[in-house]
């Protein structure tokens, strides 16, 4: 099992967790370095350092941001950010501002179908507005009993071009990587593999992404198949990308994944974490690695 998960979240974006229950999962799971990367936030960090410490694990402060490439919704995880930075601190306002001006308003788009509560129930979910995703209001959904699963509430309501759908102005994947270049992070392209792509239109998306100063990308995330994992592999190697790895854990919304659970890096990837001093074999033996805080 690798035991540096570079993708988590918590209750701070859209996972079931505390920073401090995620924190503990982690370290019960074997996983020995975690990075938490909430979407759009950052506000989790600090609760899962104090607990990180508790539990001697290395904890990665990251967060993952929401991008738009031209039509294309993509996600851009920065590693090792400092979150105090003024640029990433703004930028990130800006994006919560965004959220939840679209949540008030899916919330009204819900109530006009009849689903009375909407916005009380996801917000209860989220615990705060700036928070709520579509994820927390098919939780709702199905917690309700409007729908009977999550997916069934963006099939029916949620999902594009459905009668609660709201386009969202995310920043551009250019803004969005120069935020975390300045808060001292690495920026990767999180999970390729998931998006509407063919592969010719996922290369475009990296040549982007490098162009705007993008260094890594996702290769092994929870759920992806073996063939999609050996390409992007091949893709980062050949690109002179860093491999990134992780599983991208909620919890409670994806109970299917679990925490250091994913497929291992191919061979001839350089692992991200060599671009802040850790050695490549970080963390493969109970010895810390050079560059590693013991």
């Amino acid at each position: 099992m690798p035991a540096i998960d570079l993708h988590s979240h918590s209750r701070y974006s859209d996972g079931s967790l505390s920073p401090t229950e995620l924190v503990a999962l982690a370290a019960k799971a074997g996983v020995k370095a975690l990075a938490l990367t909430d979407h759009d936030s950052v506000s989790g960090v600090p609760e899962a350092q104090a607990a990180a410490d508790q539990h001697g694990i290395t904890l990665i402060p990251g967060v993952e941001i929401s991008a738009a490439w031209g039509v294309q919704n993509v996600h851009i995880v920065g590693l090792q950010v400092d979150i105090h930075h003024p640029v990433l601190v703004a930028g990130l306002a800006q994006q919560a501002g965004a959220r939840e001006r679209r949540a008030i308003e899916i919330g009204q788009r819900l109530e006009a179908l009849g689903l009375t509560g909407a916005y009380a129930g996801a917000l209860a979910l989220a615990r705060e507005p700036a928070s709520i995703s579509r994820t927390h209001y098919g939780q709702w959904l199905f917690a309700s009993g409007h729908v009977s699963t999550v997916q069934q509430g963006f099939d029916r309501y949620l999902g594009p071009r459905k009668p609660a759908s709201v386009p969202m102005p995310w920043a551009s994947l250019e803004d969005t990587v120069s935020w975390i270049l300045q808060a001292g992070g690495v920026p990767v392209l999180a999970h390729p593999g998931r998006y509407p792509l063919s592969r010719t239109k996922m290369r475009e998306m990296m040549s982007a992404f490098q162009a705007a100063g993008g260094v890594a990308i996702e290769v092994a995330t929870a759920t992806e198949k073996p063939d999609m994992v050996k390409y992007l592999g091949q893709l980062a190697q050949q690109r002179g990308l860093a491999a990134s790895q992780g599983s991208d854990y909620h919890g409670k919304p994806a109970p299917w994944i679990a925490l250091g659970r994913f497929p291992s890096l191919p061979k001839g990837c350089e692992p991200v974490w060599q671009r802040w001093g850790w050695a490549a074999d970080a963390f493969s033996s109970s010895t810390p690695a050079q560059g590693q805080p013991a």
